[in-house]
């Protein structure tokens, strides 16, 4: 079987092809259906909706308000942000934003608007939308940490809007232009309190309809200021069993997914009959303990018990080979990953560490989710490493909304999960570990750390930047404030009729340059 560093490099150079039929209606399987004539004029809908098959449930549709990766596949397609990541991740691209300046002292950034952006609803997009957006972000939204350095946002005209920061912020552009958590959106669909359920953008595609559990509409946006779209629409079904929406793919009920079951990927790739992609991706997964609860708030019952797990054997089971075991949380090849992993596997030594603690008959409840099948099988290879020392395992298998429920409230002994689409270091350690941290749900403090991610968060000298990073997360890993496992590849695939579709490592799925060729 390929390796799959070897699988990576053959994934990267694959690219796809398309399909058509008509917005609204159901996929046609037997090629009836002619779709749109005439391929190749830009910034119109050339024919054919694309049926994708994905994972989850949007929890809701209001971009400041989830944090749910269902949420953010559809919303992709329909907002925008000021700036966007480009090719590769790490470099910021225009959006709605066609250039900006940074002044001598780093203290002030103006951004120039595209002019003649309108909203879904036909109404002009202008600077006081994005004063409204980031005031709104900072005062309520989920992403408001990433504001903690801006501390004025001002229209200086109809298309000008300008940043005051209290210190320099070297990831800025990253910080507002990431993912759609920091989305542009109208003022008056969030006062008429649409926003969750009728979303209106500037992006590619527009909101049509939502049939909870079973499908989302969009439909192309003749007035996109982008390339594109170039089909009639995109109807997103919600296929939770990865062989359920390979089955459909296959099939031909749908044409893409990103719910490729990882024992699957290697035979989607030797496929003559799908195409598919892949790309190292910044995601990654880990376990974390709630510290409000003994024995789990001593540190050397964490580390105990990360003695005893195996990452390679979770990586394994998780992703048939397709991820790379890490006990940090950024990987490899990526210029700000530190090479720390003082975790070896001992269950002789995580046993006597809990004899030392104290700690005897332990039992752990460990939560994971339907939503991430991933999240099951490392907890399946978890329960048998903890067994190996003593203690017993009881696992959780949630749908995601109750498991998002039980994580938000404390509720939880352990839990797995992943973070996914990461881009700067503020991304994979900042919100989860300082103290403060907005998605610090598992209750992790450490004055030191919050002192080194703080300064981290201002230093403009990259390599005492990376310094910062590298001292904190070796606390981290430390103090197993998570026990990270690894980091997977990103692999999606479809029918043949797709083109010009791009598997993106921070995970994004857009489809506005996707056609159709049925």
């Amino acid at each position: 079987m390929m390796s799959f560093r070897r699988l990576a490099a053959v994934l990267a150079a694959l690219l796809l092809l398309a399909g058509a039929c008509s917005p609204g209606e159901e996929v046609d399987v037997n090629g009836e259906d002619q779709g749109v004539e005439d391929p190749g004029i830009e910034g119109v809908a050339e024919g054919g909706t694309l049926i994708a098959a994905i994972s989850g449930e949007p929890d809701q549709l209001d971009p400041h308000m989830t944090s749910a990766y269902p949420s953010f596949q559809v919303l992709e397609n329909v907002y925008d942000t000021l700036v966007q990541p480009g090719d590769p991740p790490t470099e910021a691209e225009p959006a709605l934003a066609e250039d900006w300046e940074v002044s001598e002292d780093e203290l002030t950034w103006t951004f120039s608007l595209r002019e003649g952006v309108v909203w879904h609803d036909g109404e002009p997009f202008t600077a006081d939308d994005v004063v409204f957006s980031f005031e709104r972000i900072a005062d309520e939204g989920l992403n408001a940490a990433r504001f903690d350095t801006i501390e004025e946002v001002t229209a200086v005209d109809e298309h000008t809007v300008e940043l005051q920061l209290s210190q320099p912020t070297p990831n800025l552009l990253t910080q507002i232009g990431a993912f759609k958590g920091m989305a542009i959106v109208p003022e008056r669909i969030v006062e008429d309190g649409t926003i969750g359920q009728n979303p209106v953008g500037t992006g590619p595609f527009r909101f049509v309809s939502y049939d909870e559990g079973s499908r989302l509409v969009l439909e192309a946006n003749p007035d996109y200021w982008g390339e594109g779209p170039f089909v009639e629409g995109v109807e997103f079904r919600f296929v939770s069993e990865g062989t359920v929406a390979m089955t459909n793919l296959r099939g031909g009920q749908v044409d893409w997914t990103d719910n490729v079951p990882p024992q699957e990927a290697q035979t989607v790739l030797d496929s003559d009959e799908l195409e598919a992609g892949g790309e190292p991706s910044g995601d990654f997964w880990y376990f974390a303990f709630n510290h409000a609860r003994p024995p789990f708030d001593n540190p050397d019952v964490r580390r105990a018990l990360s003695f005893a797990v195996d990452r390679d054997a979770i990586a394994e089971a998780a992703h048939f080979g397709a991820a790379t075991p890490n006990q940090t949380a950024i990987p490899e090849g990526n210029p700000w990953h530190h090479d720390y992993a003082p975790f070896t596997v001992d269950p002789a030594q995580a046993e006597q560490m809990l004899a030392d603690a104290g700690v005897e008959d332990l039992s752990v409840e460990l939560m994971v989710t339907t939503e991430f099948e991933q999240t099951i099988a490392a907890a399946q290879v978890i329960e048998s490493d903890w067994a190996e020392i003593g203690v017993d395992v009881s696992i959780q298998v949630l749908d995601f909304t109750e498991w998002l429920a039980r994580q938000g409230e404390g509720e939880f002994d352990a839990f797995l999960l992943g973070w996914l689409g990461n881009i700067d270091p503020y991304d994979f350690y900042h919100l989860q570990h300082h103290s403060e941290g907005i998605f610090n749900f598992h209750g992790y403090a450490n004055e030191e750390v919050d002192r080194l991610l703080d300064e981290a968060l201002t230093e403009t000298d990259e390599a005492r930047r990376k310094e910062l990073y590298d001292e904190a997360v070796e606390m981290l890993v430390d103090e197993v404030s998570y026990g990270f496992l690894y980091n997977p590849f990103v692999v999606h695939a479809w029918q043949p009729v797709v083109q010009d579709y791009t598997v993106r490592p921070d995970a994004a799925i857009r489809f506005e340059r996707v056609r159709l060729d049925r």
